[in-house]
């Protein structure tokens, strides 16, 4: 018995990490080099809008990367470069002086974007491109002026993809680290992507985020301006004292509504799913693992364009959460727990930063109860144990992951969820999404 949970586990409750699809979707290896050209097309009175971006936890460096200005005030960048920042510098790439980022606007964590406010810097816009691309188009990189001219990488658009879940041009055009965020230019000089590297393994691939999400993104954008810090797993006190109001939230799927109650002793994790709720994080994803009389399990952020034979389940918000397992809970039928990476991989227990799921369980006797405090060295209470006989739940799993809330209507819900036919990952065979989650105040 101790052979199979610890397979059922290592199936299934895990999340960031490991190996899905490699980036090169069209299984052919493309030749990624970028020639200079001289400049056919004129992009010198562009520079002004691109920019490189230093970003600094306190005063210690944390990355290097690129950005643009969309409109004269609101610039994108990738989210991934600033996740665990409180500060960052840009440089115009017309010029030598550094200025401060103030904050961010809104943040798409899933496909790695954010809008940044620079401080006393205003430049124009570059135009978006938001019409279709055939294969082949030319694509062009700008880099800081030399001399009297401006350097142009010229390369193609290879094919339109998807990798992790997310919708990218992959791009001949060679992007470094130092250089992801950068504006990926056509002939017409739009933009046709934010320019970032994607490594798999050996592999390396290099991709356009297209502009149409920064487009949608801008849509998104509010008046309040947000500290760098808020992009991490913080939030300030006064939100969390905020958050300690609201009586729960409402999961909206397409097999219809579950209402989950958060622990307001678990403020942490209380205030980090807020957090992406109200990103619109969970909008669309899957629910992508469901084991029959154990849990359902969603919130990875490579499953809202995934395709059926996508390997889904590794992709989160770009940081973890400290465990806090309570012993106060147990994994009862209904309630919310947090996945994570094995022990293998992850000393200190650490849970994932997005995903949840909800115990469907089972009934279990007291001779299995027995069996599972030998196997696990657990110690069950006799109020765990008339729960476990008499309502069910996943008693394997109590003292090794995190519970944060609890389904207070809608577990019939879960159960049909729950009773669907899966692929050998526990992926549905037939795709059930997270329409969207409602704060309830």
């Amino acid at each position: 018995m101790r052979q199979l949970l610890i397979l059922v586990l290592a199936l299934v409750l895990f999340s960031c990490g490991g190996s899905g699809k490699k980036g090169n979707t069209s299984g052919k290896k493309e030749a990624k080099t970028e020639r200079k050209a001289p400049e056919t097309v004129s992009f010198g009175s562009l520079l002004p809008s691109v920019f490189s971006v230093t970003t600094y936890d306190g005063k210690r460096r944390l990355e290097q990367g690129m950005g643009f200005f969309v409109n004269d005030s609101v610039a994108v960048s990738l989210y991934s470069l600033f996740g665990n920042s409180n500060r960052a510098e840009v440089q115009p790439l017309d010029g030598n002086k550094t200025y401060e980022v103030a904050g961010f606007l809104a943040v798409d964590r899933i496909n790695d974007l954010v809008l940044l406010k620079i401080k006393d810097l205003h430049r124009p816009g570059l135009k978006l491109y938001t019409g279709h691309v055939p294969q082949a188009a030319l694509t062009y990189l700008v880099s800081p002026i030399r001399g009297n001219t401006v350097p142009v990488g010229t390369g193609k658009m290879l094919e339109e993809s998807t990798i992790q879940g997310n919708h990218v041009f992959r791009i001949s055009n060679v992007i470094y680290g130092a250089t992801s965020g950068r504006p990926v230019f056509l002939k017409n000089r739009e933009v046709l992507g934010v320019g970032k590297m994607y490594s798999a393994g050996i592999d390396q691939d290099y991709l356009a985020i297209p502009a149409e999400l920064v487009e949608k993104l801008l849509k998104k954008q509010t008046e309040s301006l947000k500290p760098l810090s808020r992009l991490g797993g913080r939030v300030p006190p006064e939100v969390s004292a905020a958050n300690a109001k609201i009586k729960g939230v409402l999961v909206e799927t397409d097999y219809g509504n579950i209402t989950i109650r958060l622990f307001n002793n678990m403020p942490i994790y209380r205030d980090n799913f807020l957090k992406l709720v109200r990103e619109h994080y969970y909008d669309s994803l899957l629910w992508h693992r469901v084991i029959a009389k154990f849990v359902i399990q969603t919130g990875a952020a490579d499953t809202r364009h995934a395709k059926l034979d996508d390997m889904v389940g590794w992709k989160g918000p770009g940081y973890t959460l400290p465990a806090n397992i309570n012993p106060k809970y147990f994994h009862r039928r209904g309630m919310v727990g947090v996945p994570r990476l094995p022990d293998s991989q992850n000393n200190y227990k650490r849970s994932d930063g997005s995903q949840f799921y909800i115990v469907v369980g089972r009934k279990y006797s007291d001779s299995e109860l027995d069996d599972i405090e030998k196997e696990n060295h657990v110690k069950f209470s006799p109020e765990q144990r008339r729960v476990y006989k008499t309502i069910g739940g996943a008693p394997t799993l109590d003292g090794e992951y995190t519970i944060f809330g609890e389904v207070t209507s809608g577990m019939n819900v879960a159960d049909r969820i729950d009773t669907v036919s899966v692929d050998k990952y526990y992926r549905p065979l037939h795709d059930i999404r997270v329409k969207r989650i409602r704060i309830l105040k």
